[in-house]
């Protein structure tokens, strides 16, 4: 029945397709919630899509813990080409504080490290993280009106009487 639920194992027998289908779409929401706490960015990187970013990405897979996940959904969107400039920034900010290969927990890092994802550098020393390079983003559209003079956040500024 879990593997069914949360691993797309097959049903068991006796149970209406329906209410199964309905519940494990509903734990894959849960879950997805799970991780989009422990990688903020990297959920509004992707936006409105990051629900079924998501889902399409953990129908198959147990859960190994919202902090893993979000890493190993990370790291396949970057395989992929498909990392947004946020996501970036915030995986190379993890790599650089902790060591995962994918397979055990993460540890801290000892030594000074650098890491690079989607034109993003991060590098730790003496256990700070610097963002050397933030990842590249698409130009912002400035919006109708105001004297289309870009302000430091990158918006539009104008001032209006």
């Amino acid at each position: 029945m879990v593997a069914a639920l949360v691993a797309g194992g097959p049903p068991p027998a006796g149970f209406a397709p329906g209410p199964l289908a309905a519940t494990r779409a509903a734990l894959l929401r849960k879950r997805a919630g799970e991780v989009a706490r422990h990688w903020p960015l990297l959920a509004a990187g992707l936006g409105a899509g990051w629900p079924s970013t998501f889902a399409d990405w953990a129908a198959n897979r147990p859960t190994v813990g919202s902090l893993r996940d979000g890493w190993d959904l990370a790291r396949a969107l970057r395989e992929r080409g498909a990392l947004p400039p946020a996501g970036a920034e915030e995986l190379v900010a993890r790599e650089v504080v902790l060591r995962y290969d994918g397979r055990s927990t993460p540890r801290p890092r000892r030594l000074p490290a650098v890491a690079r994802a989607g034109g993003a550098v991060a590098a730790q020393i003496a256990g700070r993280v610097r963002l050397l390079r933030p990842a590249p983003r698409p130009p912002a559209a400035l919006p109708a009106g105001g004297d289309g003079v870009p302000d430091a956040a990158g918006s539009a500024a104008w001032i209006s009487d």
